[in-house]
């Protein structure tokens, strides 16, 4: 009888619904260890904000990725492709299953289906894109890549400019959506994959989006933010729950109007997420609340295949 294949977890849904407590249940169950695949997570400067699991969680099974890099280092999809896939081949010679968690969905896939290269474009491209963000901002960019690539545009954080410029000047470069360049089958991995994913009526999702964030700004992500506002250029900090409070400290923004921003654009998040990963038929989806018995038998019946 061949030997059964180590069995990759990923454990996949929108932000706030819940999948960092699921995942440390499935590694207790298994007494295995996590990947976090939540690219925001992966910066030791930024925690309230993004959502870093608690000191309970992280004590309670072991945590690769989460704050081990700093905003200053450059870190790519292509890069975490590579870390994750050695932490795996690791990891899998004492584990039968080890469990990948997080909302980033581009993330996911480079472990899962692996990415292209991408091409090199003339960098005048890339200094074009980055003037049009400085001087108008970002919602040229946002419209741009709508127009040119609706598929990636419902994948990647769109208030992150750095990604979007990323995008776009592969789009302006080749004449190809940024998207083309994504796998679109899987390579040869020595795991098995299972996508466990968790739902919820839109109405609960966004009613714990907003009850993050007003948690979040307890537990002070304004100071941190604020404590970050210098480096408010670097790539890493594009992103939801910075960029408003950083509108804010400029004066654009009231302070409730900054948080406001920030639980809508965390909403639309969400939506994108869900959008996404609808196109997945591999996920096997579960309604939050879960009973966390439920996705462990589930996933005991497919590691004894």
């Amino acid at each position: 009888m061949a030997t059964p294949r180590p069995l990759l977890v990923c454990v996949v849904g929108p932000t706030a619904i819940g999948k960092t407590a699921l995942s440390v249940a499935i590694a207790q169950e298994f007494s295995t260890h996590i990947l976090s695949a939540d690219s925001r997570q992966f910066y030791k400067e930024m925690t309230i904000g993004t959502a870093v699991p608690s000191s309970e969680e992280l004590l309670a099974a072991p945590h690769h990725f989460i704050q081990t890099k700093s905003i200053f280092d450059p870190y790519s999809v292509g890069d975490f492709e590579r870390e994750a896939l050695e932490t795996l081949k690791q990891l899998f010679k004492e584990h039968a299953v080890v469990v990948l968690v997080g909302g980033s969905g581009l993330y996911i896939d480079a472990v899962v289906h692996g990415l292209d290269d991408f091409p090199e474009v003339p960098s005048e491209i890339r200094e074009t894109l980055n003037t049009l963000y400085a001087t108008k901002g970002i919602e040229p960019l946002q419209k741009e890549l709508s127009r040119t690539d609706p598929v990636y545009f419902q994948k990647v954080d769109i208030h992150n400019a750095h990604r979007l410029i990323r995008a776009l000047e592969v789009c302006r470069g080749t004449g190809r959506p940024y998207s083309s360049f994504l796998k679109k089958g899987t390579v040869a991995r020595s795991f098995d994959v299972l996508y466990v994913g968790l739902t919820a009526e839109r109405s609960l999702i966004y009613e714990r989006i907003n009850a993050r964030v007003d948690a979040m700004v307890a537990s002070g992500l304004v100071e941190e933010a604020r404590a970050l506002y210098a480096h408010r250029d670097v790539n890493a900090l594009q992103t939801v729950g910075y960029r408003e409070l950083f509108d804010y400290f400029e004066g654009t923004l009231d302070l409730e109007e900054a948080i406001e921003a920030i639980k809508k654009n965390s909403r639309r998040f969400a939506k994108r997420q869900l959008t996404w990963l609808r196109k997945n038929d591999a996920i096997h989806w579960f309604d939050f609340p879960v009973d966390p018995s439920e996705v462990i038998q589930l996933i005991s019946i497919k590691k004894a295949r």
